[in-house]
């Protein structure tokens, strides 16, 4: 009698996850994706090598642009996404209709041809259209373009310096990741390593920390190469040899992104229209897509501005806090609880490691995504994640945007 009811038990404890994840449905996914592995920008590689006072490795496609690895690397987070989605009911077998998935990536090729692999691991042959702005700048994703989203140069110089606060101190704090760039990509001598940080301002009144912006350009240079897989010579000249050394260098960029993106000012005049976009299609309000997964295909800078507006902070292990990796994306979901109808928000950020990156690891049930869920009173752990009250949640959302830095939002349908 005490064997069975053991049995009886341990049969009723296993049940409860299937019990569990038949109370809840997911219903929509509003995904903010960034794009896969790229060579650096133009930009970013005039800087590193004037600073360095060096060429740096040419990769095989053009600057700035989507590489044929990390394709593959998207590729195979979409590849699970379809695959997930399915398993959870949000889609169905086959070829998508138009009210099962709507894409709209910022008009960069690497952003469209990310968006597009993306598109193509989770359903393949299928040709899902990517639908993007006829303009060069697209208003989610560049809204700095546009007058909607313009900062005060004195209030943006004030917000910027009130979170560096003692500049000297932090780069101090920071020597350790400082004294190892330096000896992978200038081991003589480099004057950019010994300059003190110090606020500048553009004339546009852009305002950005100069040595540190510089430094974490080229932190973010060697990650994508170190993602990219390139050969050791082309990674560093042959001195970054192991993830370790790349994880070391992060927090150059996690400063970087501290006194720029993450500063509330600046995402409150910039983030304000994406995190708009994405309540709006949560609620399914008019003039949204009318579609169950709405994907937007986007920059690390865009990701950073709406989790700073949210006050969402995530460390995800090997990479430092708040750290963004190619093709990572910051995820919202609206699940609906089966027993009291009630609906509710999950959202997270997820990301592959530095090595499923670089290895091209398939992701599946032993290769999952690294994953962070956001939290807040109220919030329940379940089999489904995290799942928070749907109107609080959305009414804290609705009060870190910034009504002022609105304009209104089309979203194209070819």
């Amino acid at each position: 009698m005490i064997r069975q009811l053991c049995i009886s038990a341990l049969l009723a404890v296993l049940a409860l996850p299937a019990q569990s994840a038949a109370r809840y449905q997911l219903e929509k996914v509003v995904e903010i994706s960034r794009h896969g592995v790229r060579p650096p920008t133009a930009g970013n590689r005039k800087e590193i090598e004037a600073a360095t006072g060096q060429p740096w490795p040419r990769w095989t496609t053009a600057d700035g642009e989507l590489t044929p690895h990390g394709e593959a690397a998207v590729k195979n987070i979409g590849r699970w996404q379809g695959e997930h989605y399915r398993q959870l009911g949000l889609l169905h077998a086959g070829c998508p209709a138009a009210r099962q998935v709507y894409v709209r990536a910022s008009p960069l090729q690497r952003t469209q041809a990310t968006a597009t692999a993306l598109m193509a691991g989770a359903f393949p042959g299928c040709d899902v259209p990517v639908h993007r702005v006829a303009a060069d700048s697209d208003p989610l994703f560049q809204s700095s373009h546009f007058p909607f989203a313009q900062t005060d140069p004195a209030q943006e110089r004030a917000a910027v310096a009130a979170r560096a606060g003692d500049l000297a101190a932090l780069q101090q704090r920071l020597q350790p990741a400082i004294r190892l760039l330096q000896q992978a990509v200038c081991p003589t001598h480099c004057g950019i390593f010994e300059q003190p940080w110090q606020l500048k301002q553009t004339r546009s009144g852009h305002t950005w920390v100069q040595g540190l912006s510089v430094l974490a350009s080229m932190t973010e240079t060697l990650r994508l190469g170190w993602s990219e897989n390139l050969p050791s010579e082309q990674l560093a000249w042959g001195h970054i040899t192991d993830a370790q050394q790349i994880s070391d260098l992060l927090p150059l960029q996690t400063a970087s992104y501290d006194l720029s993106n993450d500063v509330p000012y600046l995402a409150q005049k910039r983030g304000s229209i994406l995190l708009d976009a994405v309540v709006k299609s949560l609620e399914d309000r008019p003039a949204t897509p009318d579609t169950r997964w709405l994907l937007l295909v986007a920059h690390d800078t865009n990701i950073a501005m709406v989790r700073t507006l949210i006050g969402f902070s995530w460390q995800l292990p090997g990479y430092a806090r708040g750290n963004i990796p190619p093709g990572g994306s910051l995820v919202f979901e609206r699940w609906r609880d089966t027993q009291t109808h009630q609906p509710l928000l999950r959202i997270y950020f997820q990301a592959q490691s530095l090595e499923a990156l670089r290895q091209l690891t398939p992701v599946d049930d032993r290769h999952p995504l690294l994953r962070e869920e956001w939290h807040q009173q109220n919030c329940q752990v379940t089999v489904a994640g995290t799942l928070c009250p749907y109107q609080s949640t959305l009414e804290k959302l609705r009060k870190a945007i910034d009504r002022r830095a609105l304009m209104p939002v089309t979203y194209p349908q070819s």
